[in-house]
């Protein structure tokens, strides 16, 4: 019993190791992950790793390629533009419901969030401001007295997760922008706006994110060819 939890601590060591790395963009998308060489760094055998591999392939961050081996799954920009704007309408729906029934002492929690966000991005730091900007909208989805939808929501993140790792597609002057939507929507609920206006801006936000997100890909893609022909 001892030696089969030993094994299964193993695994889960490397399972997180792997997945923090992809995660982070320390892997790349579409770089191989050498097993060997991962086993020798954690000082584990090649099982561990390998288990590992396969459920981060059944999570979506790995694949397998003939006569290659693992790799970080490529980023499909489609699918991932198609996630976040399934998103923009879940949580425009779950804030809008949430609004009347969020406590008003917890809107100075909202905007201490918030300014953490805005020290994360002065300090680059853009890991944690995802993870706060998260943070930042699930603590207001907790009140929309719906199990269902907030499980649903977080499907959709798990699937953005595994399309786009956090970091790789980043864009600072968007994420400024996004704190400042941030505080209209904590306005709004303390005015108590009505259900379509709050559901409406808390969309527009994920939509905005969707825009630029989508302005990015061009703009690399243009310089891309430029550089091709150069």
């Amino acid at each position: 019993m001892k030696k089969e939890s030993k094994k299964l601590n193993k695994q889960q060591h490397a399972y997180e190791i792997i997945r923090e790395r992809i995660m982070t963009g320390v892997y790349a998308p579409g770089q191989r992950v050498v097993t060997s060489q991962l086993a020798a760094e954690l000082s584990v055998s090649i099982i561990p790793v390998r288990e590992a591999l396969k459920k981060l392939e059944e999570e979506g961050l790995i694949q397998n390629k003939p006569n290659i081996g693992a790799i970080v799954t490529p980023i499909d920009h489609e699918r991932y533009l198609e996630a976040l704007s399934v998103l923009a309408v879940l949580s425009g729906y779950a804030t809008a419901l949430s609004a009347p029934r969020f406590p008003r002492e917890q809107l100075a929690e909202l905007r201490r969030m918030n300014e953490e966000m805005r020290e994360a991005l002065d300090a680059f730091d853009f890991r944690h401001f995802g993870q706060l900007n998260r943070k930042f909208h699930r603590f207001i989805y907790d009140y929309c007295g719906n199990p269902f939808l907030l499980e649903t929501i977080e499907a959709v993140h798990a699937r953005i997760d595994s399309i786009r790792r956090m970091g790789t597609a980043f864009i600072p002057m968007r994420a400024r922008e996004s704190i400042q939507e941030h505080e209209q929507i904590i306005a709004l609920i303390e005015q108590g706006a009505d259900f379509a206006a709050i559901d409406q801006l808390a969309r527009n936000h994920k939509l905005n994110t969707l825009e630029a997100y989508r302005q990015h890909v061009r703009e690399q893609e243009k310089q891309e060819r430029i550089a091709f022909f150069e």
